[in-house]
């Protein structure tokens, strides 16, 4: 089950948001053969076309269990002001060669118009 979290961020800035990730335990998570993508909608119902992707990497080393997403200042400039709703995916490929993907995060994101 995925974490559900709102921010707030303003038009026309760059965003960065760290994740920390643990196991169960409360162990940092491996992030090593794991990949992530995060994706902001105006809408549930938007099309993939009306998407704007985060750029998620991992930071080093993988063992740390952190995270960033990011958004430029034009990503977030062309963002529509209001309310958008987001979510985070995590997936691996297990011993069987099957992709496994787990949502580990979701919510809303409130954005500020910009005067500039």
């Amino acid at each position: 089950m995925s974490e559900y979290e709102e921010f707030e961020i303003a038009q026309g800035t760059d965003v960065t948001i760290e994740l920390h990730l643990t196991n169960e335990d409360g162990t940092k998570k491996d992030l090593s053969n794991h990949s992530m993508t995060a994706t902001i909608k105006k809408n549930y119902s938007d099309s993939a076309g009306e998407a704007t992707n985060f750029a998620a990497l991992f930071v080093t080393p993988n063992t740390s269990g952190i995270a960033t997403l990011t958004l430029t200042n034009s990503q977030t400039g062309a963002l529509s002001k209001g309310r958008h709703v987001y979510d985070v995916e995590l997936s691996f490929i297990d011993s069987d060669g099957n992709t496994v993907t787990e949502r580990i995060l979701e919510g809303r994101i409130n954005v500020t118009p910009s005067v500039s």
